[in-house]
């Protein structure tokens, strides 16, 4: 759902308060709801933090309580499930009033987002979101320098784990017992499996 009809720029994206608890992201200069999470994604979200817990400082991780700009046709600004910073992201966000990763930050290493599930009667809105994760943001996650980028598709039991090299996403599409093989967190010691149960 869009909430104006005026496009807004980044500062005034920056400046808005709708007076809710709701978030938007901005799109083009277009304010779009963000609806509730599934179930289902919270906890695969949740489950992945509690792993990632177990390798990073807790200061190095963000579960949907940090927004990132990136560029598109005009500014975008978007909310990962999940990111891992650098050492050098967390310096550049110390003393920050708001949980904001600009333009002139250094990026995440990782973002991390889980598809929205689909309903028979919401196919259409299902294609939207899946199309958002598989092609939008993955060039905009990788025009903003992002090493690794996760699309996590409950509803296709698969993890699409794209990796940077030379500015373009090379994907790798893991199923069943297949193994995540991040070059950023090589001590994760998850299957597809496992992170599809923590849905259950």
């Amino acid at each position: 759902m869009t909430l104006t009809s005026k496009l807004m720029t980044l500062a005034e994206y920056l400046e808005y308060d709708a007076g809710t608890e709701k978030r938007y992201e901005l799109v083009d200069g277009v304010l779009i709801e963000m609806p509730p999470e599934s179930t289902r994604n919270t906890r695969i979200a949740l489950f992945l933090l509690s792993e990632f817990l177990k390798l990073l400082p807790f200061q190095k991780i963000s579960h949907k309580d940090y927004e990132l700009v990136v560029s598109g046709a005009r500014t975008r600004v978007r909310f990962p499930d999940l990111m891992v910073f650098t050492d050098e992201l967390v310096e550049a966000l110390s003393g920050a009033t708001r949980g904001t990763i600009l333009l002139d930050m250094p990026p995440p290493e990782i973002v991390v987002e889980v598809v929205s599930p689909g309903k028979p009667n919401r196919a259409l809105l299902r294609r939207y979101r899946k199309g958002r994760d598989y092609r939008y943001k993955r060039s905009e996650y990788a025009a903003r320098g992002i090493a690794e980028y996760w699309v996590i598709d409950p509803d296709e039991a698969q993890i699409t784990l794209l990796t940077l090299v030379d500015g373009f996403y090379e994907a790798v599409v893991l199923r069943g017992s297949d193994r995540i093989q991040s070059a950023q967190l090589p001590e994760l010691q998850l299957t597809i499996e496992q992170v599809m149960q923590a849905g259950e």
